[in-house]
């Protein structure tokens, strides 16, 4: 029977996952299946930092800008598609397949499956949405901290919605958040290797702000104000948006915005490498 290998290369933003992909996408004749929260909606496409108009010329990309920002998404939704797409690969006689994954949470339903989140609750949402507007979101990231020091580490701390939504589920279920993407992991048959590439901090930094740069000199202002009338939408409440709209706002100048954009880019790498380094059965490269 052929061989069934998913190969992940993961890492913190701006580490180079993906033109470390391609060249391993090449040498197996595989494509390319995304892991990224963000950079599967097709409304954003400079502040997501999708790969290239050359990169996805070189190996075919799943999951990269083919939803909408206007179809709520979860990683539910994620781990169905991902695996039956998964599953057609494998039938078409790809025995390796190469998943580049910016996202821990969605490379977690993919290898492991979710368990059962609980269902909203109204009244706790009414009550965390009130406190949100009331106190503020570092009041609500006090508490997924106390509640849930791994999913602090990983999700999105400039999303109120994503860390509303985890704090409520810490609340329902009295269990962490993040243990639904690993409490009685589903059975997976095909072989997993996942490698989680580094770089030293200062190098990281440095790649971080030419990210960014590069993202305006694209002209990531104009995406952003195209986006102006769905800025309620969630998938618009993430790093590189929510600053924008707010210099765009008049609430600060375009420098203080980019400044906040790499600072919180930072943030969230060393949040994602956090999350990377309690996951199991994970191979560190330096580059």
């Amino acid at each position: 029977m052929p061989s069934r290998k998913l190969i992940v290369i993961t890492g913190p933003t701006a580490v180079g996952k993906t033109a470390w992909s391609i060249p391993l996408a090449l040498k197996y004749h595989s494509p390319i299946i995304s892991c990224d929260s963000r950079q599967i909606y097709r409304e954003m496409r400079i502040g997501t930092a999708v790969p290239s108009p050359e990169e996805l010329a070189q190996v075919r990309h799943y999951f990269v800008q083919d939803h909408t920002i206007h179809q709520p998404y979860t990683a539910g939704d994620y781990e169905i598609e991902a695996l039956a797409l998964m599953e057609k690969l494998f039938a078409e006689g790809h025995e390796v397949l190469v998943a580049s994954g910016g996202t821990g949470f969605y490379v977690d339903a993919l290898l492991y499956g979710l368990g059962d989140l609980p269902k909203a609750d109204p009244q706790l949402r009414s009550d965390l949405t009130l406190r949100l507007e009331s106190e503020g979101i570092e009041s609500l990231r006090m508490d997924l901290r106390r509640l849930d020091p791994e999913a602090y580490a990983s999700i999105d701390l400039t999303n109120p919605q994503r860390i509303i939504r985890a704090v409520e589920v810490c609340l329902l279920s009295g269990k962490k958040f993040s243990s639904f993407a690993l409490d009685a992991p589903k059975k997976r048959d095909f072989e997993v290797e996942i490698i989680c590439l580094v770089r030293p901090r200062d190098v990281l930094a440095q790649r971080i702000s030419g990210r960014v740069e590069a993202m305006l000199r694209e002209g990531l202002v104009d995406e952003v104000r195209g986006l102006l009338p769905h800025r309620g939408l969630p998938a618009l409440r993430t790093v590189g948006y929510t600053e924008i709209f707010d210099y765009l706002d008049g609430n600060c100048t375009l420098d203080e915005a980019v400044t906040r954009i790499k600072t919180a880019t930072r943030h969230y790498a060393k949040r994602q490498l956090t999350w990377w380094r309690h996951h199991p059965s994970v191979r560190f490269l330096e580059l």
